[in-house]
């Protein structure tokens, strides 16, 4: 499996390619000599969003490529394409003609180039793109090839199945991680979850083969201290609330939660960004057998509350809960939980939206900006007060599954601002984690969202 992606170095020879807008059309095909222009013609160039047209030179050799940047709307549409064009070249060195890129947004260019360089072949040989991009000029190489491994990262622990992606899996992958970066992991598993008090996170976890536990990664010595909080649930049986067949076949993405908080921790790091960053992830398998925790059940969460289960499949609420409350316990400047969560975000928002809630106006402004800039969309949620009598059951604190249906992406929200109530800046996300068809540099399978959004908004927030 890959584990990042280059742009190719300078010197030796590269063809050029030229971006060609629509508009622009026959001026461009007017500067080329006459045998290219007509080759352009005759093959029905019309600079359409990523359509490609590959000119021959006179020893019969690729002597440019013509690349569409189609027009404004569809460029809006469309992420990635001009990226997933060039890496979907002929085999060879290609270098951008920057006279033809005026008004292109280079780091979308170079991310999809290198976003479109991913390949899962664990499992089965795959073909890699061939094409070589040499670094457009201005671009953050550094920046763009990290946030490029931080993605292909996130994409190869959602990948994976739950065979090969178990609680001790995702653990090693936190340890290599840090062993990476100069980070420290540390981990409390099985038993040992009661004796230090995370009994929610023991309780989903204890019937599953590989213990549940909880990992967590401090890196960084100076600077404001960040804590990045990702659901760990490595396969989600439902417990004994059992889910139907059809709704258990991705549930393998169930850590892409965790998945995402690495890939965006491996951004951080990469960087250096001048902060201290804590990372935790219970990380945890939701299976049955006669330990299982049952519907009914009040469990006690490490901050005290007791939570009613009304719904065993409502499990990522409750190690995140356990997680959440610990992470409060150091006061951090910024708390960010990351969730596949809730079908409701789903149906609210389909799957390339990366839905987010908080209550810090600040905070909501910078991350919506930051994400239109990176083009990495995502949309703010309520957290709507009134709705907090939603998850007050009576027989105890909160309820871990409102009947009736109503508001589920809010109320699974409001249930974890309930554990985070010391930090006055949280950020939850409850994001889908997968790309359902292949769409350019993001094939079908496990997708990050949000990440490259909050390392831009980061700065800001944090004031670094």
């Amino acid at each position: 499996m890959p584990s990042d992606a280059k742009f190719a170095l300078p010197g030796s020879p590269a063809t050029p390619i030229q971006l060609v807008d629509p508009n622009g059309l026959e001026t461009a095909l007017a500067g080329l000599d006459g045998t290219a222009a007509t080759w352009a013609r005759e093959n029905g160039f019309s600079a359409s969003l990523g359509e490609t047209c590959v000119l021959p030179s006179v020893e019969g050799k690729i002597g440019r490529v013509l690349i569409g940047r189609g027009s404004e709307a569809a460029r809006r549409r469309k992420r990635f394409v001009i990226g997933a064009a060039i890496a979907g070249l002929p085999e060879g060195r290609y270098e951008l003609d920057q006279s033809s890129a005026e008004d292109t947004d280079l780091d979308q260019l170079g991310l999809g180039f290198l976003f479109s360089q991913y390949r899962f072949d664990r499992y089965r040989d795959q073909s890699a793109s061939k094409a070589q991009l040499v670094a457009p000029s201005g671009i953050d190489v550094a920046r763009l090839e990290a946030i490029a491994a931080g993605e292909f990262l996130t994409r190869n622990l959602i990948n994976t199945p739950a065979q090969d992606m178990g609680p001790d899996h995702l653990e090693t992958a936190m340890r290599s991680l840090a062993a990476q970066h100069g980070g420290k992991v540390t981990t409390v598993e099985g038993d040992d979850l009661l004796v230090q008090n995370f009994p929610m996170i023991h309780a989903v976890g204890r019937a599953a083969k590989q213990a549940p536990r909880l990992i967590e990664m401090n890196w960084g010595e100076s600077g404001p201290l960040l804590c990045l909080v990702g659901k760990g649930v490595c396969f989600d049986t439902g417990g004994l609330n059992l889910k139907p067949g059809a709704s258990m076949g991705l549930m393998k993405k169930d850590m892409g939660g965790a998945a995402t908080v690495l890939g965006l921790a491996h951004m951080i790091m990469s960087l250096g960004l001048n902060l201290r960053l804590h990372v935790l992830v219970p990380a945890v398998e939701n299976s049955v057998d006669g330990s299982a925790f049952r519907p009914g059940d009040i469990l006690t969460a490490r901050n005290g509350k007791t939570v009613e289960i009304n719904n065993t499949d409502a499990e990522g609420r409750l190690v995140l809960a356990d997680a959440l409350a610990l992470a409060s316990e150091a006061k951090p400047d910024l708390m960010i939980c990351m969730a596949t969560l809730t079908g409701a975000a789903r149906v609210a928002v389909g799957p390339d939206l990366a839905p987010f809630y908080t209550d810090d106006e600040g905070c909501a402004k910078t991350l919506g900006d930051a994400a239109a800039r990176v083009n990495d969309p995502v949309w703010r949620m309520p957290f709507h007060d009134p709705y907090e009598a939603m998850i007050e059951p009576g027989i105890a604190d909160l309820d871990n599954a409102p009947s009736g249906g109503m508001a589920g992406s809010i109320t699974a929200a409001l249930f974890l601002r309930r554990f985070a109530s010391e930090v006055p800046r949280f950020i939850h996300f409850d994001i889908y984690g997968w790309q359902r068809a292949n769409a350019p540099a993001r094939p079908k399978g496990g997708i990050g969202q949000g990440a490259r959004a909050i390392l831009d908004a980061l700065p800001e927030v944090l004031d670094l």
